[in-house]
């Protein structure tokens, strides 16, 4: 007896899109298992896909290519995508509820690194990802002036700390916690104490992604991060000068060393764009970026102008991707966000993968 029509046809899309190459990413979907099901009425298909992240756009890109490669088979006359997303996590550790915990690090301050994790955080969470914000920086904690928080975390009578949030986005700060005008003059086993406190101690709730806004440099509190947290990656932000540049290969050598994968290099300040004249003012230097990820051997993400709607979103409170979404920066800003999370999906999935080949 030979198999039915309809299923024959099905099996047939099933293996078309399988076979396909995710066009953003350059990886097969059997790989990703982003496909979910396939049905088939007569000859028209549905294909519904699972996506490991929010920057996939299956409503254009995605959606054309699958529609393509389903339309190959013969006897497919209409195709319908659908899709839902599904974030993939990295693993649980010391944050259970967090499926994906993600550094954002800067060889020397100066460089933008807040502002870049703030409207990073604001242009997921757009996306639909549930997002938080952590300010890793107890020294000179920026992210509730930044982000324009209005209230302030609560501790539970079990001294559990329930963050606050803003933009859509849960934020947890020592600037929360301190007035403006306290020096913070601690050492190193009471850094230790406080980072460990906001990690194990926060009800950060079901999160896709926890940002890490961490100080500048290579100290105790990057590598206490990397040891407590299993982090999906990191995103080291610069501007284009030499100075500048010298110190992402220092804290890319931090981030081997500790065995966090660099997903890649962000550069901030590229260009001054001019609002009078629309013209491009390389005012600190130009390519550096771009070199600097050449030699790491590490993906350039995105560069990021110099607009004066970026600082006035930072004084308001209001991060430019909120404020200005259709700016040239806050466009920028998205895409490097939904990169990221490309990235990390990737990484997760051979991750898994790697797992199961091991039971």
């Amino acid at each position: 007896m030979g198999i039915p029509k309809t299923q024959g046809l099905q099996v047939a899309v099933l293996s078309a899109v399988q076979a396909m190459v995710e066009p953003r990413t350059g990886e097969r979907f059997a790989s990703l298992q982003m496909l979910e099901k396939v049905t088939v009425e007569d000859q028209n298909v549905g294909v519904d896909l699972v996506l490991p992240s929010p920057g996939y756009d299956a409503d254009d890109q995605l959606a054309a290519a699958v529609q393509q490669a389903a339309k190959s088979v013969e006897g497919v006359h209409h195709v319908t995508v659908a899709s839902r997303v599904d974030v993939l996590s990295v693993g649980a550790g010391p944050l259970p509820t967090v499926r994906n915990a993600i550094a954002i690090a800067s060889g020397k301050g100066g460089v933008g690194k807040s502002t870049v994790a703030s409207n990073l955080a604001v242009s997921l969470a757009a996306e639909g990802a549930r997002v938080g914000l952590l300010d890793c920086d107890i020294y000179g904690p920026s992210v509730p002036m930044l982000m324009g928080a209005k209230t302030r975390p609560v501790i539970d009578e079990n001294k559990r700390i329930h963050p606050t949030s803003e933009h859509g986005v849960t934020l947890m700060s020592m600037g929360f916690l301190v007035s403006p005008d306290d020096a913070m003059v601690w050492r190193g086993p009471m850094l230790h104490g406080a980072l460990t406190q906001f990690i194990e101690e926060v009800e950060w709730g079901e999160l896709d992604y926890l940002l890490l806004d961490l100080p500048p440099g290579t100290g105790d509190i990057q590598i206490t991060l990397a040891q407590k947290v299993p982090l999906a990656g990191a995103l080291i932000v610069t501007t284009p000068q030499d100075v500048a540049l010298e110190d992402v290969r220092r804290g890319k050598a931090m981030f081997d060393q500790v065995k966090v994968e660099t997903l890649g290099l962000v550069e901030n300040m590229s260009y001054f764009l001019c609002g009078n004249c629309n013209l491009k003012h390389e005012i600190f230097a130009s390519g550096g970026g771009r070199q600097a990820a050449a030699d790491l051997q590490i993906p350039l993400l995105g560069e990021i102008p110099l607009e004066t709607v970026i600082r006035e979103g930072g004084d308001r409170g209001r991060p430019v991707s909120v404020s200005q979404p259709d700016s040239a920066s806050a466009k920028v800003f998205r895409e490097i966000a939904l990169d990221v999370g490309r990235r990390v999906a990737v990484n997760n999935q051979r991750r898994r993968m790697a797992r199961e080949l091991q039971l």
